[in-house]
């Protein structure tokens, strides 16, 4: 099983004792005490102190400045440290690569069985070759690593793969992480690929090394302790992708009808080269968001007659030949939610949408417009697709038989009573949240205003709409509707638990 380690980060020997303490009450297994990171540092005075009733198993790391850690003292008072840290007890030792033949030799061998020894590489700029990863974990080995550790650092998120090649190939224990955010990855999928721990931090201001999660992600998001050889990988390509809930949203769920995956944020570059890269069966479906969802469509082997027409997929099936076939659930998601927001204001007979006859302006021209102009079309509506980029507005306006503006026509556009407005870009979403695609003033001519944008929940633009008394839908009904279908493509047909996911996304949007 691999385990999970805290890093303590603390200032002072008290603050490192009581960050201890809550490591354990959340769930750690270990903890990693950075002497480099306590002022004033007294050996042998703090260092039983340290240990002294501490409640998990202790590694010990006295990181050196040139190897990315805070200690800038000589070696030998390094090596003494950890010496004594030895002869105290602790359970795993940490020593640098570069200088790890010179301290077994200060050892002179005798260091106690039950300490294991960490012999460990960081790379703070780049995740070298596979072949070169194999080498470097060979050296460390040869020095008499008990556990190797290697730590890389992701420029883009296919260095993972190479990682992940070394570390099931490995014949000894390996700590194998790749830092930054796109380094991710590595951390929550440790166990499916044999690492021995990854780290697990007690909140943001904690972090020892870039990209760590935080321990209550690990356990409580990506359910960390059920991940194994065998789950699948699913997961939400994008750039960028922090802002989004959807790993809160289906990992709960995931976990509610014991479906055997974890969902992970991908900030991708490059969505080729990321599917080229993670091209095994396991794993086996993606959602897709900005600016990935028309790139998706000439990715994927198949295409379900919707997002073909569309020309947009936000959704990714990997199956069992490993073809890729693209669904479009934003269309039912975005659509379905504008209808019942129009509410009473459409016709009472159901066979006819709410949105027959209208004027619909569509803010945008990517995937998700596409699906939105696409969909109200199909229901009956009349399209106007505003812009930045006017050449887009005009292509997506005439594949749907529609008009186009500029995005700055918007402030004079004056439309006819009933129109509705639907903002499909991501000007107001966090940490933008100041963003709006349309001036206060104009949206007083609105009977609607649908925003695609979830995070946060009340947009400006809603925010000033609601202001003018216009009726608005929030995205977070879009975000739980077209997810529903994403969450029965992913598991094959199970029944999504709509009650747990409006629960969920009332919670955390």
């Amino acid at each position: 099983m691999t385990l999970l380690c805290v890093p303590l980060v603390g200032r002072t020997v008290e603050e490192m004792k009581i960050d201890a303490a809550a490591a354990a009450a959340a769930g750690g297994d270990l903890v990693e005490i950075r002497l480099d990171y306590i002022e004033g540092f007294r050996p042998r005075e703090d260092l039983p102190r340290l240990l002294h009733s501490c409640p998990l198993p202790v590694l010990v790391t006295y990181r050196p400045n040139w190897e990315g850690g805070r200690y800038e003292g000589d070696d030998a008072t390094r090596f003494e440290t950890l010496s004594l840290a030895m002869e105290l007890g602790v359970d795993y030792v940490d020593i640098e690569l570069k200088v790890a033949d010179k301290f077994v030799d200060f050892l002179s061998g005798t260091k106690p069985d039950k300490c294991k020894l960490i012999v460990s590489s960081h790379n703070y700029e780049s995740t070298p070759s596979c072949e070169e990863l194999a080498n470097l974990v060979a050296r460390i080995q040869e020095v008499g690593a008990d556990i190797v550790k290697v730590a890389t650092t992701a420029t883009d998120i296919v260095d993972v793969s190479r990682m992940f090649q070394v570390m099931v190939h490995c014949q000894v224990p390996m700590i194998g992480l790749v830092m930054s955010e796109r380094g991710l990855m590595s951390r929550v999928l440790s166990p499916k690929f044999g690492g021995y721990l990854t780290f697990g931090i007690l909140d943001a201001t904690k972090t020892s090394a870039p990209g760590q999660p935080t321990l209550e992600e690990l356990l409580d998001i990506y359910n960390i302790r059920c991940i194994g050889p065998d789950t699948k990988v699913l997961g939400l390509i994008a750039n960028p992708v922090k802002q989004s809930k959807s790993p809160i949203l289906h990992n709960k769920c995931l976990q509610s009808v014991g479906y055997n995956a974890v969902y992970l944020p991908l900030l991708a570059d490059d969505l080729a080269r990321f599917l080229d890269t993670y091209s095994s069966s396991d794993f086996s479906g993606f959602s897709c968001s900005l600016p990935f969802k028309v790139d998706a469509v000439h990715c994927c082997h198949e295409h379900d007659a919707v997002a073909k027409s569309i020309g947009a997929i936000n959704t990714i099936i990997r199956k069992s030949d490993g073809k890729l076939v693209g669904y479009n659930t934003d269309y039912i998601g975005a659509i379905s939610a504008i209808e019942d927001g129009i509410g009473g204001l459409g016709s009472k007979d159901a066979a006819i949408s709410p949105l027959s006859g209208r004027l619909i302006v569509v803010v945008g021209a990517g995937g998700a417009a596409k699906a939105i102009a696409y969909g109200a079309k199909k229901k009956g509506a009349r399209v106007v697709v505003a812009n930045r980029t006017y050449e887009k507005a005009v292509t997506l306006a005439n594949a749907v038989g529609g008009q186009a503006l500029r995005l700055d026509d918007l402030e004079n556009f004056r439309p006819e009573e009933g129109t509705i407005l639907a903002n499909a870009t991501s000007l107001g979403m966090y940490p933008n949240v100041d963003g709006t695609p349309v001036p206060k003033k104009a949206l007083s001519f609105y009977d609607v205003v649908f925003d695609a944008v979830y995070a946060p929940k009340v947009t400006r633009l809603l925010r000033e709409a609601e202001e003018h008394g216009v009726k608005v839908v929030s995205g977070v009904e879009m975000f739980v509707r077209q997810a529903i279908g994403q969450f029965e493509h992913f598991t094959g047909g199970v029944e999504a638990p709509e009650r747990l996911m409006r629960e969920i996304a009332a919670q955390y949007t």
